[in-house]
């Protein structure tokens, strides 16, 4: 067993950096109790109100909310990478985790709340930086009265599918 020391690492060519600022998410969840989902969702939407926070951190917006529907929007660059050089799939988790979730919110009344209980996902192509711009559609397949199921899909700009994935959302009574 030979005893060599590694290759040094090769050197940082730039250091990026990035500033995160959000809203006190228990101040936005008091103020929105007394609206029905899709009127928080909506107005968050248009920037009356704040949204949530790991939207700001992972550079997603809410683009688009309908009854039973919504979409995220983003375009991620390599400060979400992993490390062997494309987008991280915890970032993929998250906007199709958000676009099934907010699909829910869209169906409850005011006062009621939801929570992830499950997601499968799959990933089917890579996603870079040079990627662009990419869309979380997210869509409730059953709407219960404990339990929502919904199915989110990641796609490109172009329409090619990145990601799937079916979820499950607890149903929190007011």
């Amino acid at each position: 067993m030979s005893s060599q020391t590694p290759p040094p690492a090769p050197p940082a060519t730039a250091v990026h950096s990035k500033t995160v600022t959000w809203s006190n998410p228990e101040v936005t969840a008091q103020s929105s109790r007394d609206l029905p989902g899709i009127e928080f969702l909506s107005q968050w939407m248009r920037g009356e109100r704040a949204g949530a926070p790991i939207c700001e951190l992972m550079g997603f917006k809410l683009t688009e909310v309908e009854e039973g529907g919504v979409v995220f929007a983003s375009t991620p660059d390599e400060s979400v990478y992993n490390p062997i050089g494309m987008v991280h799939g915890g970032m993929a988790c998250t906007m199709l985790d958000s676009a099934a979730g907010c699909a829910v919110h869209t169906t409850l009344p005011a006062g009621v709340g939801y929570s992830s209980i499950e997601i499968k996902v799959n990933f089917l192509r890579p996603i870079h930086a040079h990627t662009g711009e990419i869309f979380a559609r997210g869509r409730v397949t059953k709407a219960g009265k404990r339990v929502c199921f919904a199915e989110s899909d990641l796609r490109d700009a172009a329409g090619n599918v990145l990601a799937t994935a079916t979820s499950s959302c607890l149903i929190i009574p007011a």
